[in-house]
């Protein structure tokens, strides 16, 4: 639940819209539901804006599929990260409407309407290989109600691909770059634009890449002002924090 339906609940008890009872069966499965595998947490919404996501990875598909048959009675919108084909099969059987982002992987379930933010997150790869981890973070910012342009493939190795997509980077509220191999992109980026930048590593790159571990080195050590960095490959990360940063502000 979040903050404007609790309020809707208390303001229906209130009036007399809602009786006792029935407002102790809306909250019973307050602050958690306890599942014999996952304590799925229902009171997180109200607690930080946004709803419990699914971790897929590690989990059966019957574990996910417990999970989501439990999460979509609450009505709520619904996101699984890093999910395989296999399980959004099995989660498609139980939610017709189930989307699946194959290059993201990531599982969608729209249940409830959000208001989409009138500025957007640009999301910029640096190559066309890091363009699953910018899905990962297109669907988790557009299913958190945010407008997101993607601008794909404006590497530092063609520069003049960047410059000719400025208008777009530069019109965001805030901007996530995605880049592997040295991880540079940010950098460039950060020169650029006046704008707060989010920087992903990718583990795309060959041997000395260290599986991300060089990209990550270099946006930490970005001599430009304005770039934070989350972990290797973590587009969910960077769009949430993305998200908090895009609504700031907003009514």
């Amino acid at each position: 639940m979040n903050e404007n339906e609790v309020r809707h609940l208390l303001e229906n008890i209130k009036n007399g819209k809602i009786d006792i009872e029935n407002a102790l069966e809306v909250l019973k499965d307050l602050p958690y539901k306890e599942l014999a595998y996952a304590k799925i947490d229902n009171h997180r919404e109200l607690r930080v804006g946004y709803p419990e996501v699914i971790y897929c990875a590690g989990k059966t598909a019957d574990q996910v599929k417990g999970i989501v048959e439990f999460m979509i009675t609450k009505g709520n919108n619904i996101l699984g990260t890093r999910a395989s084909k296999e399980i959004f099969s099995v989660v498609k059987e139980i939610c017709s409407d189930a989307e699946y982002n194959e290059l993201g992987r990531t599982i969608t379930v729209k249940r409830k309407a959000v208001k989409e933010t009138n500025s957007y997150i640009a999301i910029v790869t640096a190559g066309t290989s890091d363009i699953p981890v910018a899905e990962e973070a297109a669907a988790t910012a557009e299913i958190f109600g945010n407008r997101v342009e993607r601008v794909f493939d404006v590497g530092v190795a063609g520069i003049h691909r960047l410059f000719n997509n400025l208008d777009i980077i530069k019109g965001a509220k805030v901007i996530i770059v995605i880049a592997g191999m040295e991880g540079a992109l940010a950098s460039v980026v950060g020169g650029l634009v006046d704008k707060p930048i989010i920087a992903v590593p990718t583990s795309i790159g060959y041997g000395a890449n260290f599986g991300g571990l060089s990209a990550l080195l270099t946006m930490l050590n970005s001599c430009s002002s304005g770039v934070s960095v989350v972990n290797i490959d973590n587009g969910f990360g960077a769009a949430y924090f993305a998200s908090m940063i895009n609504k700031m502000g907003r009514e």
